[in-house]
């Protein structure tokens, strides 16, 4: 059974960093297709970034590009997010993802919230 756990979560003033972890169990994070999204309130979940496996190519999407890094761990078999200068808008709840044999795995969610 894969099992995804999100922390790293918090409130943070605008311009600060955070890093966002995911521990994963069932599968190896660094052969697989890994993603975070994000769902702020009163909106709908949306692509955050997304690394393939062996680490070859990430993409992003347009309004973390440049502020946001994706990356593994394969000793810990972790995702990471690295958040910088972070924006109110980035205020939401940040998930993991993996479509893994079949199946769509989310976690549980961290959550960001980026104010003054």
């Amino acid at each position: 059974q894969v099992q995804l756990v999100e922390s790293g979560g918090g409130l943070v003033q605008p311009g600060d960093s955070l890093r966002l972890s995911c521990a994963a169990s069932g599968i190896i994070v660094t052969n697989s297709h890994m993603s975070w999204f994000r769902q702020a309130p009163g909106k709908e979940r949306e692509f955050v970034a997304r690394v393939t496996p062996g680490g070859s190519g990430a993409d992003y999407a347009d309004s973390v590009k440049d502020r946001f890094t994706i990356s593994r761990s394969y000793p810990k078999n972790t995702l990471y997010l690295q958040m910088n200068d972070l924006e109110p808008e980035d205020t939401a709840i940040y998930y993991c993802y993996v479509f893994f044999r079949g199946h769509h795995v989310w976690g549980q969610g961290t959550q960001v919230t980026v104010s003054s």
